[in-house]
């Protein structure tokens, strides 16, 4: 049976209309007035609100192993999560372990997102190097869609790619038409903050920022951004937190080069203020990396957003609970990394854009979902109202006000980062792949519906880049 959504307004990243849409198999069938739809299709009254793509996040993490635990949500509950926030799509991280191979970690993290409510796709981490990981980076980009690689410029001793591994796994990155993406903060001098503030007897989360300051991002975001300039190949940085990250990503497209950078919804809310709360729980519940920054960087970050410096959102989404906090009560490296968000996301960019002037109903969805699509190379198939796109949408609500806590939300997590805060403007409905899956408050969603989405390498973007190499190299050089 067909969807019929009527009477609603069509917002996409360029262009808003009054229009119906008529879903059908999964796809967007017909856009317009007076459609010739079946007798039988089911109905959606959209009038006075908003028919939008639904949410893309590409940055969680459900059911993580990471410092010691597993983050408590997985794919299930966490995409469940995602529709009840309008986000019909998520890209996800396999991360193996240092010298497991590529290939076996991406079929377990592919066995546990079997369990997703909603379209899913993955980036691949390389925690290290060898021809083995050469050759699997090809089968993940040939065979099964992976068309993004990322690396953790921090957590040494653990996942931290050092330098010599940027350079293989971006060149090859080139090779393959694939975008490496980096974790930009300095781990060397993570590690050496770190050991000096805990010898000076600063255990608690407080010190947390303290070992992570702005400089140390900069540094990284800089030095990846010069190797990915000198290999000639695009590169996507995540979570930008600060103003000397964006400093680099705008200096980089001044220049030509092709950097794209991604912004939080809890960078562009909160600041490191909530490290400093006399309730152990709460201050250690906020963290997680890059840090909550000092308030100036709020400003940098929305300015960076608005002008197209930073040109998506995400979440960063990675669920620890009290309990597993805990785990860094004496000492705070300890503390399991990570915040949620992947409910809260657009409510967040809504209010706090839309709504004070920031950004225009059409930049929204922008940074919300079409410059993802585009950027990770789904598009239009995701990211737009179109004929032939898939059938994930959002009708949402201007004027709908929703009250963001812990108490109410669907993300398996015991805190929220945005507690108490009463936002305007959130989800009627949303609708993931031709069905109803969220109305009324209510979530209907059935275990496993949610489809792999592969994503083809890059050869528009590629070739541009091998031709802007070619014509701007000085004579005589071989690259």
């Amino acid at each position: 049976m067909g969807l019929l959504i009527k009477g609603g307004k069509i917002v996409n990243a360029d262009a808003s209309v009054i229009a119906d849409v008529y879903c059908e198999d999964g796809v967007i069938k017909q856009i317009g007035t007076d459609l010739d739809v079946p007798s039988d299709a089911e109905v959606v009254d959209a009038a006075g609100k908003l028919v939008m793509p639904g949410g893309i996040d590409p940055h969680t993490h459900m059911q993580l192993p990471f410092m010691g635990t597993v983050a408590s949500e997985d794919f299930y509950t966490g995409t469940a999560a995602a529709l009840a926030g309008g986000t019909t799509m998520i890209i996800d991280f396999v991360i193996p372990d240092p010298q497991q191979p590529l290939m076996e970690a991406y079929e377990t993290w592919m066995g546990w997102a079997s369990r997703s409510v909603a379209d899913y796709s993955f980036h691949v981490a390389v925690t290290w190097w060898d021809d083995s990981v050469y050759e699997d980076m090809g089968k993940l980009v040939n065979e099964h869609g992976v068309n993004s690689f990322k690396h953790f410029m921090a957590y040494k001793n653990a996942i931290m790619a050092e330098d010599e591994t940027l350079v293989n796994s971006f060149n090859r990155c080139l090779e393959l038409g694939a975008m490496p993406t980096v974790h930009a903060e300095n781990g060397e001098l993570v590690y050496h903050l770190q050991k000096k503030l805990l010898a000076a007897g600063l255990t608690g989360p407080e010190a947390h920022p303290l070992s992570r300051p702005t400089e140390v991002e900069g540094e990284a975001a800089n030095r990846a951004i010069r190797i990915a300039q000198s290999l000639g190949v695009p590169l996507y940085l995540v979570h930008v937190s600060c103003q000397e990250a964006v400093d680099e990503i705008a200096r980089a497209r001044h220049e030509g080069q092709r950097v794209y950078g991604e912004v939080l919804a809890g960078h562009l809310e909160l600041d490191d203020s909530v490290y400093r709360n006399e309730d152990w729980g709460a201050a250690a519940a906020h963290v997680m990396s890059p840090p909550f920054r000092p308030k100036k960087h709020q400003a940098v970050l929305w300015s960076a957003l608005q002008g197209g410096t930073l040109q998506t959102t995400a979440t960063d989404h990675c669920c620890f609970c009290a309990e597993q906090k805990a785990a860094g009560k004496d000492d705070f490296t300890k503390i399991p990394n990570g915040t949620a968000g992947v409910e809260d996301r657009l409510m967040i960019l809504w209010d706090s854009g839309v709504n004070q002037g920031r950004l225009t109903e059409n930049e929204f969805v922008s940074v919300a979902s079409t410059n993802a699509a585009k950027i990770f190379n789904i598009y239009p198939r995701k990211g737009c109202v179109a004929v032939g796109s898939d059938a994930d949408l959002v009708i949402w609500d201007a004027n709908k006000e929703h009250l963001i806590s812990a108490k109410t939300h669907h993300q398996n997590i015991d805190f929220n980062i945005f507690e108490g805060r009463t936002v305007k403007g959130a989800p009627d409905t949303t609708i993931s792949q031709g069905k109803v899956v969220y109305a009324n408050g209510e979530l209907n969603v059935v275990e496993g519906a949610g489809n792999y989405v592969q994503r083809p390498a890059f050869p528009t973007i590629f070739d541009a880049v091998q031709k802007y190499n070619e014509l701007h190299q000085p004579k005589g050089v071989e690259r």
